[in-house]
């Protein structure tokens, strides 16, 4: 089909060890190299600002009516959406690691555990340098899908939904305790330094239950792609009309509910009585939205090829390398070069700009030369605990 486009060159292998390019799904690669190119502009405000500017549009970072423009525009249309697609493609990629390496390995369970367990050291790494980390909690998450990998597609989807509409209570309980007591929310929705105030266990303790959530909603995710990859839907297997319904759904529900959110915020003044309920429509929102976007990139995937999706490919071979490499950019401009400078979000976003045009150059002309990323031939080396070649033949 159109859609499931084969990428590069085989790189004439034996029968072990990782995929080879004409394996590749390319629909995959342009989701994760779309996805890991625009999640940079949210994570890139906590770069600089930390946490509660990425959920409070107030606590910093906006001082200009174009700040707050990129601002609502970043909570409506990328908040929580794009690292969705991200978490719902580890899912689909835990299930095709394991389909193909059912071909060639003995125990292929045990092998997705070990390269899991491989990821949660770079993730602990990757923490050490910015407390954004995803890595952890998808290493983590990988643990429950490979126990319920067996569940049919859709057993699976609802697991994953039901698992994910869990993080909202929690949600619900965070705003009782931040509204029934004086717990100082600095550094969670407010400028300044986390436990800060006159209880800091309950801020401590606010903390953890953000992180449950969080933990929650990506497990959902990972679950839910499983079972949507097994349907079809990743590859682009499904009809045309499929994906355009989606999309028309997707965003219809989910930005709307994106919406609502950011308006509730807004009318309670970024107040602490507001802090954590007002995110909730942005939740609920985020799967709709997140597969329509996801529709709408698979369709792109099955049109006439061009430069730009050329680069959007090589980017998404590259995406763990350029994920890490974006944190280690950030924090050494924006926290480091521009450590005494004030930093606006129109500030970021430029700094944005100039990671998407280096990562975009940087990934087709590494893998015109080499096989893999730096980062992800790394992580195969130790996942199959044997030399990957790197180099491509001359």
């Amino acid at each position: 089909m159109a859609d499931d486009q084969r990428s590069g060159d085989v790189q004439g292998e034996n029968g072990s060890g990782p995929v080879t390019e004409a394996d590749r799904i390319t629909s995959l690669d342009l989701l994760r190299g779309v996805a890991v190119l625009v999640i940079v502009l949210m994570n890139a405000v906590s770069f600089k600002h930390g946490l509660a500017p990425y959920l409070n549009l107030s606590a910093g970072g906006s001082e200009t009516w174009l700040d707050w423009s990129i601002g609502v525009f970043g909570e409506i249309f990328i908040d929580q959406k794009f690292m969705g697609i991200f978490s719902l493609l580890f899912g689909a990629g835990i299930l095709l690691f394991i389909e193909r390496a059912e071909r060639r390995e003995g125990r292929p369970a045990l092998l997705n555990l070990w390269r899991n367990v491989l990821l949660l050291g770079i993730g602990i790494l990757h923490a050490i340098l910015w407390d954004g980390d995803v890595l952890i909690a998808y290493a983590i998450a990988a643990v429950f899908l490979l126990a319920l990998r067996k569940l049919p597609s859709r057993a699976l989807i609802a697991t994953g939904a039901v698992v994910y509409l869990l993080s909202v209570p929690i949600m619900l309980l965070v705003q009782a305790i931040a509204n029934g007591t004086d717990v100082s929310l600095a550094g969670i929705w407010e400028p300044g330094g986390f436990g800060s105030g006159s209880d800091p266990s309950l801020s401590e303790s606010i903390g953890g239950l953000l992180l449950l959530g969080y933990f929650m909603r990506a497990l959902g995710l990972i679950l839910m792609g499983a079972g949507l990859y097994r349907l079809g839907f990743m590859n682009g297997s499904m009809a045309a009309s499929t994906y355009r319904l989606v999309a028309v759904i997707g965003f219809g529900v989910g930005l709307s509910l994106a919406t609502v959110g950011v308006i509730v915020t807004a009318l309670g003044d970024y107040s602490r009585e507001v802090a954590f309920i007002g995110q909730v429509p942005n939740t609920l929102g985020s799967i709709p939205a997140s597969l329509g976007y996801m529709s709408l990139i698979i369709l792109w995937n099955r049109s006439r090829d061009n430069w730009l999706k050329r680069r959007l490919l090589a980017t998404g071979r590259m995406a763990l390398t350029n994920y890490l490499s974006q944190t280690v950019l950030g924090m050494l401009v924006l926290n480091v070069l521009l450590s005494d400078v004030s930093v606006t979000r129109t500030g970021i976003l430029a700094f944005c700009v100039g990671i998407w045009v280096l990562q975009l150059w940087w990934s087709p002309l590494w893998l015109s030369r080499f096989r893999f990323g730096p980062a992800e031939w790394l992580w195969r080396v130790g996942t199959y605990r044997k030399r990957q070649p790197l180099r491509r033949a001359a």
